[in-house]
């Protein structure tokens, strides 16, 4: 049953996204601080494109990059 995982990687998604703006609204105290970056390389190899985005709060950051 494929649509059962899914569904579960979309529920899960859901609830990371959900968490992360109820964090950076600053309900439950100062705001976090959001970052994102993006770089395209160019080399002998071809072209490559990767990027990310994250939040870090005082000694705590948290970073997802492709």
């Amino acid at each position: 049953m494929e649509g059962v995982g899914m569904m579960r990687i979309l529920r899960l998604g859901f609830v990371l996204l959900a968490g992360f703006a109820l964090a950076a609204c600053g309900a439950d105290g100062e705001p976090i601080q959001p970052t994102a970056s993006l770089g395209v390389g160019v080399g002998s190899s071809g072209t490559h494109v990767g990027g990310g985005v994250g939040f870090r709060r005082g000694g705590l950051g948290v970073y997802l990059g492709v």
